[in-house]
């Protein structure tokens, strides 16, 4: 019988990793409920089960991409990989009402902005720190503070090597999952309820993955708003991190 059962949950995939992460949901759920009494979002406490499942696959297998590796649990893959994720985040963008996406104005311009240079800022120096001295290597990874993408991206048009675009998309992740759980926590000091709220902290915050499932742990509402401010840092990262960014650190560096 048990047999059976894994043949089946391999043989099915993207259904099994639903599964998964629906149980991993409700027992989040009930840890919020009933060991934090509510004060930490059950969302909050199915990202670190999910990353403590990631890191235990990667022991098991020696692998890059956690339970994915295993072949039972191939169709975590698939359903946390770029396909759906982004189609998961356009779908969002429906749900924005036009009126109220209008009232972020100039102060919505000027937090993406802050959360594209702050970012870079903060990843360019702590890359010095660490002995990354040259302006390639310190550009890279202060675009990787951006957000995960805009790194490599960076990387490969001023010719990083392969190791530091990795380090790059580590600070990114790193970035995202502190989002991720600190969203929840830091709602009520940060004043998320609106909309308004909500675009402007996707503006500084930049990440979208770590927007939209912090968000989503706040009041899902709020996520399209979110989701919508933060996917710009993508493409504003992609533009200025090869260029005007490069070019100051470049200038300082030298």
């Amino acid at each position: 019988m048990l047999e059976i059962l894994e043949k089946a949950a391999a043989l099915n995939g993207l259904v099994t990793a639903f599964a998964i992460v629906g149980f991993v949901v409700l027992i989040s759920g009930q840890i919020s409920k009933r060991l934090t009494f509510g004060r930490v979002h059950g969302s909050a406490i199915a990202i670190v089960i999910g990353l403590a499942l990631a890191y235990w696959g990667g022991l098991q297998t020696g692998g890059h991409k956690g339970l994915a590796d295993m072949s039972l649990f191939g169709g975590i893959g698939l359903m946390g990989g770029a396909m759906l994720r982004d189609f998961a985040i356009v779908a969002t963008a429906f749900e924005v009402q036009a009126t109220e996406a209008k009232k972020a104005g100039l102060i919505g311009v000027v937090a993406l902005l802050l959360g594209t240079l702050i970012p870079f800022v903060v990843g360019a120096s702590i890359a010095w720190s660490f002995g990354y001295s040259d302006a390639v290597s310190m550009t890279t990874i202060g675009a990787g503070a951006v957000t995960y993408i805009v790194g490599p991206v960076t990387g490969a048009a001023i010719g990083a090597s392969p190791d530091v675009m990795a380090l790059s998309i580590a600070t990114g992740l790193v970035k995202a999952i502190i989002v991720m759980v600190g969203t929840p926590i830091a709602a009520k000091f940060l004043v998320l309820k609106t909309p308004r709220s909500a675009m402007v902290f996707g503006g500084l915050a930049g990440t979208v993955s770590g927007v939209s499932a912090g968000l989503a742990a706040t009041d899902r509402k709020l996520v399209p708003y979110g989701a919508l401010v933060a996917t710009f840092h993508t493409g504003l990262g992609c533009l200025l991190g090869p260029s005007l960014l490069f070019f100051a650190v470049k200038a300082i560096v030298h």
